[in-house]
């Protein structure tokens, strides 16, 4: 079922893939041939430029890139719908529906760049015919003042995608640059630093990507592709061993069992039950040093609770084998990034 007010104006077009769907000024046989479409991206290196195809595989390919294009498609959508409604009235009524232009994306601070697939999604949904190009790549560590992609085309899209295009972008840059500290804190110790499930609801997919993203490594996705054995869970088993043992019963034998322990002698009983990895929650520097001379690499360390920048490099120097950091997506302000548009063609 199609909804339209105004075929050269702004269109709803419900279709099989995307639920909900804005398109700008597209003609009747335009939208025939768009219905049913699985729009991608291919990044082709044409020095830095990410450009815009038609695929049939159905995944975003960029750098870092691994989010299915119907998961993303479909989160967009909503996001749209929800700062859209019926239309961007301020838009509508300014904007010519034939006006033409072009935006530069510019880093108000620095800091690592991240989310530039995702914007392509959003300025994709809102108009077929926009374009963004990239002029940095994901990852960049961006000084302040540099653009770092334009987008090209109808101004009412450009418009209407603005502020879903730089929530986005911000918040993503944001955790990446926040990780990128965190990592390069621990530079030369071989300790990886990990996300948790501290995450916004509805942006876990993407805000873990930013910590991949900014050098770090992702935690398990949710509760169902990892096991962690929490204070909880013994309480209600009665010991480490049993819910050891009850977790052993019944998932797969390569998957690995964790811990999460608060003394050293949780820590004895938690190498006693036969843990792959061990959580040290909230511990001083001294017991996880300690925790690290009894465990003598009979399983995997993990250092978690009130991890700051400033105590990072003590906890690494402890001989852990991982961090994780909560506050790379709770915490993480958002990067000053602005969109401007620098050029209109009045038709």
């Amino acid at each position: 079922m199609t909804l339209a007010t105004n075929w050269r104006g702004w269109c709803w077009l419900q279709e099989r893939h995307c639920p909900l769907r804005l398109v700008f000024g597209i003609s009747r046989s335009e939208l025939a041939r768009a219905r049913g479409a699985r729009l991608s991206w291919e990044a082709r290196k044409r020095g830095l430029q990410t450009v815009v195809t038609v695929l049939r595989s159905g995944t975003l390919v960029a750098p870092d890139w691994d989010i299915p294009l119907l998961v993303l498609r479909e989160s967009v959508c909503a996001w749209l719908r929800e700062d859209l409604g019926y239309g961007d009235r301020t838009t509508l009524a300014v904007v010519s529906p034939g006006a033409t232009g072009t935006a530069a994306i510019v880093m108000r601070q620095p800091g690592v760049l991240c989310g530039m697939p995702v914007i392509e999604a959003v300025f994709a949904e809102l108009d077929t015919r926009l374009r963004v190009t990239t002029i940095c790549r994901e990852g960049d560590l961006v000084p302040e003042g540099t653009v770092v992609g334009q987008v090209v085309g109808p101004l009412r899209g450009i418009l209407a995608g603005e502020r879903l295009a730089l929530n986005l972008l911000q918040r993503l840059s944001g955790i990446a640059t926040l990780t990128r500290r965190f990592v390069d804190a621990v530079a030369g110790t071989g300790v990886m630093i990990l996300d948790t499930r501290k995450t916004t609801p509805g942006l876990r997919l993407l805000e873990k990507y930013a910590v991949r993203v900014g050098g770090g490594r992702n935690h398990r996705f949710g509760l169902f592709d990892g096991v962690l054995i929490k204070d909880n869970h013994v309480r209600v088993a009665g010991s480490v061993r049993e819910a050891v043992q009850r977790v052993r019963n019944v998932i797969p034998h390569t998957m690995l069992v964790e811990v999460e322990v608060t003394t050293l002698e949780e820590l004895d009983e938690a190498l006693a039950a036969g843990a792959d990895w061990i959580l040290l929650d909230n511990m001083d520097v001294e017991t996880m040093r300690e925790a690290v001379r009894r465990v003598a690499g009979r399983a995997k360390l993990e250092a978690s609770g009130g991890v700051t920048l400033e105590r990072v490099r003590a906890i690494a120097e402890t001989g852990v084998d991982a961090i994780s950091v909560g506050a790379l997506t709770h915490s993480a302000p958002a990067l000053d990034i602005s969109l401007e548009v620098v050029a209109v063609d009045e038709r």
